[in-house]
């Protein structure tokens, strides 16, 4: 299985480095969190990782733009970070749409992912806003029968 290591750190890029010297697939991190964005996605990228940039709810994609071509993986947080079960900021999916609009105009195979509040009822919206891959938490964990929870998720997205 792939190892997908989401680091929320400063400073940034001793941690990127030993993640992905560890055996990390893919190294994603906030890009406030670095003081140089595009040094750090290259020190990720030169110890043979994938790398991402995530975005938490009020972080502007404007840095996206300048370093897409070094970029794997886009994370929106449709949560604020912090702890589970957070219900989902609806105002993510404007950034999710603004965001495969960035992917798309890029002609790079990247992925966007949505982290926070991913639930059934939601995750078909999520998906039709333009990400392709869901970290679901609480939504799963939370229940007596995960396969039954992963089941009707996946319903959702066939539809």
């Amino acid at each position: 299985a792939p190892i997908d290591v989401h680091l929320m750190v400063q400073p940034v890029d001793a941690l990127a480095t030993a993640f992905a010297k560890a055996g990390a697939d893919l190294v994603s991190f906030h890009p406030d969190a670095s003081t140089h964005v595009d040094r750090t996605l290259q020190l990720i990228k030169a110890e043979g990782c994938q790398a991402g940039l995530v975005f938490n709810p009020a972080e502007p994609l404007d840095v996206l733009e300048w370093v897409i071509d070094k970029v794997d993986l886009v994370l929106i947080m449709s949560v604020n970070p912090g702890f589970g079960g957070q219900s989902f900021i609806d105002s993510a999916l404007r950034k999710i749409e603004k965001a495969r609009r960035i992917i798309d105009a890029s002609g790079r195979d990247i992925r966007l992912e949505v982290d926070g509040g991913i639930k059934v009822d939601n995750i078909r919206r999520v998906a039709d806003a333009g990400a392709d891959t869901f970290v679901a938490g609480s939504a799963i964990f939370g229940q007596p029968d995960y396969a039954a929870v992963i089941a009707a998720m996946r319903a959702e997205l066939a539809r």
